[in-house]
């Protein structure tokens, strides 16, 4: 990455494998490196004339507080529910886990001070003495045992459930020691403990919350901040944890203002009445940009923007249909349009950072032959009379969330309609939208809807796992058991470049048969006023204490 400010443009969510010969002793934390950022050169997914940076300068002195806008309010506060941006943002301040993303995007060690691999089914997590959970008790064995319990536990139908799915026991085999055991290998879940899916919470704090957990009263965590007053569709605060085991925040009070209107959001940043946000609207960057009131920075945002397909019984169970769509679509214009040129466009559902760890052979392999993301009307056209479906019907869903959502609900109905489709925009609150992740309910009468869809971890399989028969966000029921096989492969191969290759196979699979219609890459934005600096700009924010370094500018 560069280390340059932008001050322009910017810019949810998963074997037969074969087990290597050797079982040797590993260190995690070898492992875990080899997942390395990145590059850490090039615009990346920023497009043209756009650099990235991995953070804002840091903060020469400690603030009262600031103020910082997200777009929706979270539902609940719960680590096993933070699987979207707004969760995410405000609770990756408040609650750890047992390793940590870095702005950088490696893994480092978090709660864990140290993770070891003596076997490849054995995963060994030695913890820091003396972190305190926000009540001023001590860390234990036995807060952890019972943390990814919640996580594993149907009853509580957690977002990160699928993360455990290979854990066969979770034991406590020290005061400070947690030994994880596997069915068998995984690369993913050692991973994974550096996002939400590892967070750690206390026993006894939970407990005591019941069912209100999440959503009033103490988090029982151990980060730099502590959950404060929530005062429902209006802000929630987060107040500086003195106790904390690492760096002191320089700020005392994170104030997270919900602005669910795009408008409202860039104005209240424009008369400073809001210091900061990640997720701006795409419509604002020349404003932010050229107002003299802050900076508009770009990071690495391990994103790619699709059309999320979600009804495989109509029309769209079609492959031709599906690849019509694509072919019809306009993504250099949407990334004009609905990204205010922040991204390229691509016809890859991956990113390219996310190959980072692989080697150039690699990388060629995974994007070589992809199909063209330059339109052909005439083909599409002859695609959808061929499958007979000229005329057919189908319902796309949108929001105000920002252009980024709207703009490329409008492009799929101008493309559907050019090439013989009916498409019908359903529109839903900001608020609402998150709810397509979470409740059939919500997306019935839905064939597809835009996602935005983030890497939790550096490596393509976090993608390219959710079609996998039977996955989380699989919402369409796509089912391919030689693309099963290859996942259960890949996950089994603990060896980067092992494992991207056949991840490579994987992304040439999806691409033909297009469960989901990739539009573009995107890179992370963050403004920031002249007052405040030190926030990340990459992803990391969703699973790194990003608020703790926001302070004085000067």
């Amino acid at each position: 990455m560069t280390t340059s400010p932008v001050q322009g443009p910017r810019g949810p969510s998963r074997r037969r494998g074969r087990i290597a010969a050797a079982t040797a002793v590993l260190s995690s934390l070898a492992l875990l490196a080899a997942c390395s950022g990145p590059p850490r050169s090039g615009t990346g997914s920023a497009g043209a004339g756009v650099g990235l940076s991995a953070s804002t300068p840091p903060a020469r002195g400690e603030i009262d507080s600031f103020t910082w806008a997200v777009y929706a309010e979270p539902p609940t506060l719960d680590y096993t529910a933070a699987f979207d941006y707004p969760q995410n943002t405000v609770l990756s301040n408040v609650c750890e886990s047992l390793m940590r993303w870095t702005p950088g995007l490696t893994v480092q060690p978090g709660l864990a001070r140290k993770a070891s691999n003596p076997d490849p089914v054995t995963w060994v997590y030695d913890l820091r003495a003396d972190v305190r959970f926000h009540d001023g008790k001590v860390m234990t064995a036995d807060d952890v045992v019972y943390s990814l319990g919640r996580q594993r536990d149907p009853k509580n139908a957690a977002a990160w459930a699928q993360v455990f799915r290979n854990v066969t026991s979770i034991t406590k085999t020290g005061p400070l020691q947690v030994t994880v055991k596997l069915k068998k290998p995984d690369s993913q879940f050692p991973q994974y403990m550096a996002t939400a899916a590892g967070v750690v919470a206390s026993k006894a704090g939970v407990k005591a919350a019941g069912k209100d957990y999440g959503t009033t009263g103490d988090l029982a965590c151990t980060g730099p901040f502590t959950l404060g007053t929530w005062s429902k569709g209006q802000s929630i605060e987060l107040e500086r944890f003195d106790g904390y085991w690492g760096t002191k925040a320089k700020a005392k009070k994170a104030v997270f203002r919900i602005l669910t209107d795009p408008s409202a959001r860039t104005n209240a940043m424009l008369s400073g009445e809001i210091d900061g946000g990640y997720l701006i609207p795409t419509e604002s960057y020349d404003r932010l940009r050229n107002s003299g009131v802050g900076t508009l920075w770009f990071g690495e945002g391990l994103s790619t923007v699709n059309v999320n397909i979600t009804n495989m019984t109509g029309p769209l169970g079609d492959l031709r249909v599906r690849r019509a769509l694509s072919l019809a679509l306009d993504r250099s214009g949407f990334v004009r349009a609905g990204l205010g040129g922040a991204g390229t466009v691509t016809s890859s559902l991956t990113t390219r950072a996310a190959w980072a760890g692989a080697s150039e052979r690699t990388r060629r392999a995974a994007f070589d032959g992809l199909p063209p993301t330059t339109r052909d009307i005439e083909k599409a056209r002859a695609l959808i009379k061929e499958a007979g479906a000229t005329g057919q019907s189908l319902t796309v869903a949108t929001s105000s969330i920002g252009q980024d959502v709207s703009l490329l609900a409008t492009a799929i109905q101008a493309a559907g309609t050019q090439i013989g489709l009916r498409i019908n925009l359903k529109t839903i609150a900001p608020n609402a939208f998150t709810a397509l992740f979470t409740d059939p309910k919500a997306r019935e009468g839905i064939d597809m809807f835009p996602l935005t869809y983030y890497d939790s971890i550096t490596d393509p399989l976090d993608l390219l796992q959710n079609f996998r028969t039977g996955a989380y966000m699989n919402f369409a029921g796509y089912s391919d058991k030689g693309y099963d096989a290859l996942v259960d492969e890949a996950t089994g191969a603990y060896a980067p470049e092992r494992r991207m290759r056949i991840e490579a196979e994987m992304q040439k699979r999806v691409a033909e048969q297009l469960p989901w219609i990739p539009v573009a890459e995107w890179p992370t934005a963050v403004f920031l006023n002249k007052r405040i600096t030190g926030a990340p700009t990459t992803i990391a924010y969703m699973y790194h204490p990003w608020a703790a370094g926001v302070g004085a500018a000067r």
